[in-house]
């Protein structure tokens, strides 16, 4: 897709590597607007919204007013995501946590976004639109003592597949990123648990998000990584 001038919701613009993301996209002249759990920065006028992604109404709500603010979508990024690590993360709560804000709010806004792309037959020129979304290397390589953190990913991954391949034909791109632990602080905020040693970021920041842009130019759908070249592959 051509990212210049592309209408553009990027959820979880208020995180490290959602933050990184969003300003990448400005870069490449991406018409952008920012959801984030605080209320995000915005630049020249950019609409910003507030959501709580335990809130499942609120997640699919921001998709129509950014929609409403920027006269339509043709780029909806997911960047949320919380994690939870060893035995206290084994229980009802945790689980029902992890699952809400890793599958459940990104599948909320995913259906919303598909709802307000433009048809492939659109009169302005624009066709389809493309909806990504941040996973994680957990849902190819469930992990020992993230068990319900790795099926959290993997919910989320599997509805991107699925949902891919039933979109197809209205000329909706799906991308699925699954990178390995980065340092985002995310593990040092997780809801239970503390990251397990020997777990070390397998890539940077910026590396990501380089794969990321590059993805979505060049229509792919998937971005992974392997774990024992330590590189990044488009699929």
């Amino acid at each position: 897709m051509e990212l210049s001038g592309a209408r553009t919701l990027v959820v979880g613009a208020t995180g490290v590597l959602g933050g990184a993301l969003t300003e990448a996209l400005r870069e490449q002249g991406a018409t952008l607007a920012l959801a984030g759990r605080t209320e995000p920065s915005g630049a020249d006028g950019e609409p910003t919204f507030r959501f709580d992604a335990l809130d499942l109404e609120r997640c699919a709500a921001v998709v129509d007013e950014a929609a409403d603010a920027l006269g339509g979508l043709d780029l909806v990024l997911v960047a949320i995501g919380v994690a939870g690590f060893g035995e206290e993360s084994e229980n009802d709560v945790v689980t029902e946590h992890l699952l809400t804000v890793n599958a459940q709010a990104p599948m909320a806004v995913g259906r919303a976004a598909l709802r307000r792309f433009p048809p492939r037959s659109s009169s302005d020129g624009r066709a389809g639109g493309t909806l990504a979304m941040i996973s994680a290397i957990l849902a190819d390589v469930p992990t020992p003592g993230m068990a319900a953190y790795s099926a959290s990913k993997a919910a989320l991954s599997a509805w991107l597949t699925a949902t891919r391949g039933g979109v197809r034909k209205q000329g909706v791109r799906v991308l699925d990123v699954r990178p390995p632990h980065i340092e985002t602080g995310l593990a040092d905020r997780a809801v239970a648990g503390t990251v397990p040693s020997g777990i070390a970021a397998g890539s940077d920041v910026a590396t990501l998000v380089g794969q990321v842009l590059e993805a979505l130019r060049s229509d792919r759908r998937t971005v992974t990584f392997d774990l024992r070249s330590g590189e990044y592959a488009l699929g």
